[in-house]
């Protein structure tokens, strides 16, 4: 059985990710990108789907683990009635294939251990044939295009399909186990050094860290942790940010609401933008302006709300049926079915990310405006139709308020770009929509018995991305109509003090939730109390949300308060970057409370 989702260490080499249980165990891996087949799936399913358990045989008596200083190298030590021993995980930074390397310490007495090797491609299914190098040296797992090869000193042998080895540490002594994936049709890909490395894997991270700007006086180890995620996360040939390394991890225990998150979000991306700048990293910025660029490039009727890490644009959904899904919660989803869906939102988005990206001075290539005014066209003759919303609702289209203030933000913005970087474009017209848009939102988005914003037109429920309505510049924070909307969702949409991004009392009237909090939701309320100047507040809320990271700093998408654990795909980027930028607010907020940090230029 899996572990919690909390109880999970991640390590990745920029291109893919896995993620270590507190056990010892790499229960998932997607090779030779994030969003490959699994060869490790025993997050969903079982050992027999995939994983490689490395742990001492004897009785364990406690359990520690970290990240060595600002890297992603896992350090876990387990502690025995024979001695210590710690478990060193990491990928290094890629070269010409990618490697998982797991080095065996012993730290005190003498300790012996267990390895399990269990590889099946294809998500969990797909056995592979498994032979000695011909060279001689590592054991070799091959299933049509995949191929995984084995290097260590240790005498393994096979049993029932899997791969095991016992062997013993001493103290001082140093094992290594190194795992290379490559094409099944190209040879076998080259050993590491692994001592080399763990010290290449070290200075890379170490230096990278060096970068930040970030000196805020919030909470600055648990950003740096974030952003070591959100770079974790970023596929380096192409600069697009994977929400999560997973997919079906559920948003309600034991549900259906279970998604692929392992592509790129447009929804994401003025909030990374910010992210990335405001902490010194304005070369992963461009890298992730440039992939927007290139993803949204074509007609703007067919841009998508997410695409794949290259770009790709069909991500069709299908179920994994041989998989049991994490706790049992079903179906195994791979591919996502919603990035054919209609969502204004992304419009406002992408807008305001190319226009944040001015304003900060990056360099954009000499075509962006022209593509953004083919957008902003299109924009003027959709914009009032009905779509899915933010959260990718698979029911009926609606008319969702926030789909409609993104509406606003994307006319807002290029209006304000051509009028500071002195670019041509139909004003007039873009300056009457843009009124047209937000008297329309305010008229029928706005309900006065509520005295609340609503999720969508004619509802009387609410929803969380009404948090969003300040920090994009749509009415000012001390607005009674936005103070109104806060004190609606304090009212009716918190859960043990963490906020819900869908009303409780949707579902025929029922209480009960139907997901997790949603953590990045949280934050946004905490960054809200920060622009409307109640810091006490704002602190409370970013509080609540750092205390749930696990003892690796990592969150998931979502919390569940009753049950006291994380839900949903993990580690979510939106939440770590949620933390980010809450963090730089609160800071900026501390040191000049007459002048917070801005999300945004707006």
């Amino acid at each position: 059985m899996a572990s919690r989702i909390e109880d999970y260490g991640l390590i990745g080499d920029c291109e893919t990710a896995a993620l270590v249980g507190r056990d010892g165990s790499i229960d998932w891996l997607c090779w030779p990108a994030f969003d490959s087949d699994a060869c490790f799936a025993a997050l969903l399913g079982t050992s027999r789907n995939g994983r490689w358990l490395l742990t001492p045989t004897g009785e364990i008596k406690r359990t520690t683990r970290r990240y060595r200083d600002d890297t992603l190298i896992l350090e876990t030590r387990f502690e025995t009635a024979d001695g210590v021993v710690d478990l060193i995980d990491f990928m290094p930074p890629r070269g010409k294939a990618s490697d998982v390397v797991r080095l065996v310490r012993g730290v005190s007495g003498r300790v012996k251990m267990h390895m399990e090797l269990v590889i099946r491609f294809g998500f969990g299914v797909d056995v592979p044939w498994v032979k000695k190098n011909p060279d001689g040296e590592g054991l070799l797992a091959i299933s049509g295009q995949d191929m995984t090869v084995l290097r260590t000193p240790v005498e393994t042998r096979g049993q029932d399909l899997t791969t095991l080895a016992d062997f013993e540490v001493g103290e001082g002594d140093t094992v290594p186990f190194v795992l290379t994936y490559g094409a099944s049709f190209q040879p076998v890909p080259e050993p590491i050094d692994p001592e080399a490395a763990l010290r290449d894997t070290e200075d890379y991270w170490t230096d990278w860290c060096r970068r930040s700007t970030y000196d805020g006086s919030v909470q600055r180890d648990l950003v740096m942790r974030a952003l070591i995620t959100l770079k974790a996360l970023t596929f380096r040939p192409t600069g697009g940010i994977v929400a999560a390394p997973t997919t079906s991890l559920p948003e309600k225990l034991g549900g259906a609401r279970n998604w692929d998150y392992r592509f790129c979000w447009l929804r994401d991306a003025t909030f990374t933008l910010l992210a990335l700048m405001n902490s010194g990293y304005t070369e992963e910025a461009a890298a992730w302006h440039n992939w927007l660029l290139r993803a949204a490039a074509g007609a703007p009727v067919n841009m998508q709300i997410m695409y794949g890490i290259l770009g790709q644009r069909r991500l069709l959904e299908w179920e994994a049926g041989w998989l049991s899904g994490y706790e049992g919660a079903q179906p195994v989803r791979v591919g996502n079915a919603a990035h054919a869906q209609l969502q204004l939102d992304v419009y406002g988005e992408l807008i305001d990310a190319f226009h944040q990206s001015r304003m900060a001075k990056l360099k954009l290539d000499e075509e962006n405006w022209s593509l953004e005014c083919t957008v902003v066209n299109h924009l003027a003759e959709v914009w009032d139709q009905p779509d899915h919303g933010i959260w990718e609702r698979r029911g009926v289209p609606r008319h969702y308020v926030f789909s409609k203030v993104m509406c606003w933000v994307a006319f807002d913005r290029a209006i304000k770009s051509a009028e500071r970087f002195g670019f041509k474009g139909p004003l007039v017209k873009w300056r009457v929509l843009r009124e047209a848009i937000h008297r329309d939102v305010c008229q029928r988005g706005f309900d006065p018995t509520l005295n609340s914003f609503v999720e969508s037109y004619g509802s009387k429920l609410l929803d969380a991305s009404l948090l969003l309505l300040p920090s994009v510049g749509f009415l000012p924070p001390d607005d009674p109509r936005i103070r109104g909307t806060i004190a609606a969702v304090d009212r009716h949409m918190m859960r043990d003090g963490f906020v819900l991004r869908h009303d409780p009392r949707e579902a025929s009237g029922e209480v009960q939730p139907i997901e997790g909090a949603f953590l990045a939701c949280s934050l946004w309320l905490a960054d809200a109390h920060v622009l409307a100047g109640d810091l006490d507040k704002a602190q409370t809320m970013f509080d609540r949300v750092v205390a749930v990271a696990n003892d690796l700093g990592l969150l998931a998408e979502e919390f569940d308060p009753g049950a006291g654990r994380q839900t949903g795909n993990f580690p979510q980027a939106l939440t770590h970057i949620a933390l980010i930028n809450t963090a730089h607010n609160l800071s900026a907020a501390r040191a000049d409370a007459e002048k917070p940090a801005v999300q945004r230029s707006t």
